[in-house]
């Protein structure tokens, strides 16, 4: 797994070293400024078509960026496999998020179902069937919110005007319209809404 928290602490040292603000840094790669807090805060990690004008603009390499440090030359194999290798990880972890989130959602529904029919057509005392009411309603919140967060830790959304890869906080994700593949969100990038497809890899 990608460290993003020492990738963005990389990302703030190398833009102080040439003396950038982040609104420059980001008037440079045409995104917002919060954009590049939000890399150096460790909340997130540049999409890979925003990787190399990064690079370019703090004078770094690629290879350097997704260690998080100044690789030497006789690291540099070791250093690139490795970063290799956590990509495949991380799209792997994605994907397992998202298969255990279709199972959350899935077992979720089917015991909200279950106590909704047993409260509605079995002869039982009103204190019970108001019981089973109230855990069916529980059950279906923590069900979703399970899943919601899941799907958040799942991948990335993939922005259908500039194709930038971002995460949505829970906030943004709970009140977005959506599909079953797509929500309604702005983008961090270039601030437009639209429906933005789920994507479990870069």
């Amino acid at each position: 797994m990608m460290d993003q928290i020492r990738i963005g602490r990389f990302i703030a040292e190398s833009r102080k070293s040439r003396n950038l603000t982040q609104r420059q840094l980001a008037d440079a790669l045409s995104i917002s400024d919060k954009t590049i807090s939000k890399w150096e805060c460790g909340k997130g990690l540049p999409e890979v078509s925003l990787m190399l004008p990064l690079c370019a603009a703090l004078d770094i390499t690629v290879n350097d960026l997704l260690s998080g440090e100044k690789v030497s030359s006789t690291d540099y194999q070791k250093k690139a496999e490795g970063n290799m290798m956590n990509l495949m990880k991380e799209n792997e972890e994605n994907r397992k998020r998202m298969a255990l989130c279709i199972i959350t959602v899935a077992i979720t529904a089917i015991a909200v179902c279950a106590l909704i029919v047993i409260a509605s057509y079995i002869d039982l005392p009103t204190v019970v069937r108001i019981i089973l009411i109230v855990g069916a309603v529980l059950v279906a919140v923590a069900g979703i919110a399970a899943g919601a967060m899941l799907d958040i830790k799942a991948g990335y959304f993939e922005c259908p005007h500039c194709k930038e890869l971002f995460v949505p906080s829970m906030n943004e994700y709970v009140k977005s319209y959506h599909t079953f593949t797509k929500r309604r969100l702005t983008c961090p990038k270039c601030g437009k809404t639209g429906m933005c497809k789920h994507r479990v890899t870069r």
